[in-house]
């Protein structure tokens, strides 16, 4: 296998995270819907959480790509 082939399979194996935290700000949203629906009164206690987790997740698929464009352009 040569270099090119081995940093694009790289690439795409590090992308697989910008997926994953897709999945993930999905579930905190989710999670927070879910959780608002059954107590509206903690709603507003739990926004400053909700945006944590988002924060979090974006984070970890930032760096996934980060990591993906490192690859294929710096090695």
């Amino acid at each position: 296998m040569d270099l090119a082939a081995a940093k694009v399979i790289g690439a795409g194996l590090a992308a697989i995270g910008v997926g994953v935290a897709a999945q993930g700000v999905g579930n905190v949203f989710g999670s927070f819907l879910q959780g608002a629906l059954r107590n509206p009164a903690a709603a507003d206690g739990q926004q400053g959480r909700l945006f944590i987790g988002f924060a979090a997740a974006e984070l970890l698929g930032l760096i996934a790509f980060a990591v993906a464009m490192i690859i294929l352009y710096a090695v």
